[in-house]
C-alpha cells in the first residue's frame, strides 16, 4: 500500500476516499484513532493508502478534483 493523502482536515479524507471509491479504488484510512492520544484536538494527520497498482490512477482522480496530494 502507498501514501496518497496525508491531512488533519477531517472533511477532506472521507471526500477523497469517496471520489476514489466510486472510481473502483480501494481506500484505506490510517491514524483515525490517534485522536485518542492527542485529545482530540486535530493535530496529527490521518492517512488513507491505496493499493500500490492503483496509485497512479488515484493521483489523477484527487488531482482532477483539486485536492492536493503533496506527491
Amino acid at each position: 500500500m502507498k501514501e496518497i493523502l496525508r491531512t488533519n482536515d477531517a472533511t477532506t479524507i472521507p471526500f477523497a476516499c469517496a471520489l476514489l471509491q466510486g472510481e473502483g479504488i480501494e481506500t484505506f484510512v490510517l491514524d483515525v484513532h490517534m485522536s485518542v492520544l492527542e485529545g482530540s484536538v486535530g493535530v496529527l494527520p490521518r492517512r488513507v493508502m491505496v493499493q500500490d497498482d492503483d496509485f497512479a490512477a488515484a493521483i489523477v482522480v484527487l488531482n482532477d478534483n483539486k485536492i492536493v496530494t503533496g506527491l
